[in-house]
């Protein structure tokens, strides 16, 4: 049978690339090792987080599922940073492990668009440069339009635990074992990188007085915009935080040759996340700190695992249980999994266009981890990327491209494609230029008319955007024409830039009723008017750089008085437009102004 569309991989990159190839009326087949290994948790936990909450918020305002699936299956809901700014509060869920795959699954096979099949994909069938389909470990072809790959850490997959070096995926699962090469040999550049997990402890053998109780909180959250709340404050999950000793530091510190990263007893390993190191990597960059936070967190209410938030190690078995019992309240700890780190092959993702189709085959999309990201966010929002691209690529329309200051996605892509990775990468807030536009609140304002565009909201879901984006107006008119006395007479929208002034304070001044997300959005835009006014003047700076296009056909050796790092990085990225050249590393200014110079000449532009 031929598809239009073959997903690689069923982790959350594989779920949204497939439904949203699906949702668009697109045959689409999702091959996977296992079905019980799809949208897997192999790490922590949990849905969002800091600059990830606001990712998950971006799915879901696009047509994605990722916030709709968390906030059917979680345990605990919180809002981190809650006492600073908007540009910086996200949401973070405690998730199910049991319930959240359930719940993918189910969406998976009642679309009438997707079939599901067990296999290990080996091989890529191309002609000419352009995708034909893919090569099953039995030997058998089956043909597609568009392949997306979305194989997460299982290429050349190694489980990492002291000395030991065994050929596994992620929980003991079937690796993908000739795949990377094979990308290779189509001329993919290949990195080889590493993550790890924790010990998971049993909930019984924890002493847990001697923590601190961590509880979700007392107000009701939801990552989607169409959902009213599935839990209650009162069934929320606790979470409990514990910290290392200076016995932890010395049983590290004494073994650290018997670890897989400290030994010397692998050869190339893999380079690990800067942004999520190991317990060895913390104590040995960070001697001067005399302990560090560790979380307990509930795997899920049908078992008994705990997850030690913070502790992953490569240690061997013994010692890791000499590390966990050296940890306030958990001195009698019996571990149920033992911790690991895994190695496994990633492409370059300079390799890359903007869309996530590779420059090397035509019709060949790549999302996730084989990108060389971290995290399930990351992941779900370069997957529902891919997806859309593939499935407009096949309806002969433009991409969809999002800019940097439209989001967090617009963010991630543009630093995948522009400077590539040499660790894991991770979305930090402090990689976003306008954060103070991309914020968790105005999610949905930023990208759902993208969403209804390509199809993937309905109706009823846009109209009441452009209800909510008429009563946010109508509220800010309406305080700009409140009179309120105080030490003088000013409107209601002067009076509600003081610090410590709320909306709540003067909402009954309003004559009619609003929803407390209007009411926000509102405050928000009033509080921080000349912030964000200013933000968005250096935005629109940025984007006239990048509507300035650069010939596909430009021949950078016959650019004089390039930098000769420039003129390397120009030819291997080949840059779309000013506003990405200026952002690749080692592209400096005074290249742009050489290059700008050289267009107006020689293309007329």
């Amino acid at each position: 049978m031929e598809y239009e569309i073959i997903v690689v991989g069923g982790g959350h990159a594989g779920c949204e690339a497939t439904l949203a190839s699906a949702n668009k009326g697109h045959k689409t087949l999702l091959i996977t090792g296992s079905k019980s290994t799809i949208a897997m948790m192999p790490c922590n936990p949990s849905i969002g987080g800091s600059a990830k909450g606001i990712v998950v918020r971006e799915i879901d305002a696009l047509g994605g599922v990722m916030g709709k699936v968390a906030d059917k299956t979680l345990i605990q809901m919180k809002m981190l940073n809650q006492s600073k700014g908007p540009a910086v509060r996200s949401l973070r869920a405690q998730g199910d492990k049991v319930t959240y795959p359930k719940e993918m699954l189910r969406l998976l096979e009642e679309n009438k668009n997707i079939d599901i099949l067990e296999e290990i994909v080996e091989d890529l069938i191309v002609e000419k440069n352009q995708i034909k389909g893919v090569k099953l470990s039995t030997g058998e072809i089956i043909k597609s339009k568009i392949v997306i790959l979305t194989t997460g850490t299982y290429m050349k997959a190694n489980i990492l635990v002291g000395e030991t070096r065994t050929v596994s995926g992620p929980n003991q699962t079937r690796p993908s074992l000739h795949l990377s090469e094979n990308l290779e040999k189509l001329g993919f550049k290949l990195l080889r990188l590493k993550t790890g997990t924790p010990p998971r402890i049993e909930r019984n053998s924890i002493d847990f007085s001697k923590t601190k109780r961590e509880d979700g909180d007392n107000k009701l959250y939801t990552f989607s915009y169409d959902n009213d709340p599935y839990y209650t404050i009162e069934e929320q999950e606790p979470c409990y935080l514990t910290y290392t000793t200076q016995e932890t530091h010395k049983i590290i510190k004494d073994n650290l040759k018997k670890s897989s990263m400290y030994g010397g007893f692998h050869k190339n390993l893999g380079t690990g996340p800067r942004y999520c190191p190991s317990i060895e990597d913390k104590v040995v960059r960070f001697a001067d700190k005399e302990r560090h936070q560790l979380f307990l967190e509930p795997e899920s209410r049908y078992y008994d695992d705990i997850y030690l938030q913070g502790f992953s190690t490569s240690m061997p078995y013994d010692i890791q249980e000499k590390m966990v019992h050296s940890l306030p309240g958990l001195e009698n700890a019996k571990i149920l999994k033992y911790a690991y780190a895994i190695e496994y092959d990633a492409i370059d993702s300079r390799d890359l266009n903007p869309s996530l189709e590779t420059k090397i085959i035509d019709g060949l999309f790549t999302a996730g981890q084989i990108n060389g990201t971290s995290g399930y966010e990351e992941a779900a929002g370069q997957g529902l990327i891919a997806g859309i691209n593939a499935a407009l690529k096949l309806e002969k329309k433009e991409p969809l491209i999002l800019k940097r200051d439209e989001s967090y996605i617009g963010v991630l892509i543009d630093d995948l494609v522009t400077k590539g990775v040499k660790d894991p990468y991770r979305l930090l807030t402090s990689r976003a230029e306008y954060r103070l536009l991309l914020r968790h609140d105005n999610a949905d304002l930023r990208l759902r008319k993208y969403g209804y565009k390509i199809g993937l909201i309905d109706e009823e879901r846009y109209n009441k955007l452009l209800e909510k984006e008429k009563n946010i107006d109508e509220i800010i008119e309406k305080l700009k024409n409140i009179k309120i006395k105080s030490n003088k007479q000013m409107s209601g929208y002067d009076y509600l830039k003081r610090t410590e002034v709320s909306i709540n304070d003067i909402k009954d001044k309003l004559d009619k009723k609003y929803s407390e997300l209007e009411l926000e959005q509102a405050e928000i835009i009033c509080k921080y008017e000349g912030y964000i006014r200013k933000t968005k003047k250096e935005a629109e700076k940025m984007r006239k750089l990048e509507n300035k296009k650069i010939p596909k056909d430009i021949d950078y050796d016959k650019v004089p008085n390039l930098a000769s790092e420039a003129r390397i990085k120009l030819k291997e990225i080949k840059p779309e437009n000013f506003g990405q050249a200026i952002r690749i590393s080692g592209v400096n200014p005074s290249d742009i102004s050489i290059l700008s110079i050289y267009m107006k000449r020689y293309f007329n532009e």
